[in-house]
């Protein structure tokens, strides 16, 4: 039985020829091949990338921005004034001692926990 050859044949004219050692270099290293053009796609969609997620991040802080704090107060419908030393008198003026126990009114068809 005859035993085939593994390497394909070529004739002797294609051997010089550009695409023949190109092809020989590929087979013997294809890191060329293969590892080259994923490496240089994986380099180039980061520059690529980079701008897009620049303006992700822009619009972003366009959205949420920092607020002085007559700002944040203002933030409310009916928003007031507060001075600090005026809150401060009329919370310590409130007798925190004396409380009574309210329970709050429970919505129709709500359970009110008592058994």
């Amino acid at each position: 039985m005859a035993i085939f050859q593994t390497k394909k044949y070529r004739s002797a004219a294609d051997a010089g020829t550009f695409a023949a050692r190109y092809r020989a270099t590929m087979a013997k290293h294809p890191f060329l091949l293969f590892g080259l053009p994923f490496m240089s796609i994986i380099v180039a969609g980061s520059f690529v990338l980079t701008p897009a997620t620049a303006v992700r991040y822009e619009k972003h802080d366009r959205r949420v921005r920092q607020m002085t704090k007559e700002e944040a107060l203002g933030v409310g419908k009916e928003g007031r004034r507060v001075n600090i030393k005026d809150e401060y008198y009329r919370l310590a003026a409130k007798d925190i001692d004396n409380w009574e126990q309210k329970r709050v009114k429970r919505l129709p068809g709500e359970p009110d926990g008592v058994l």
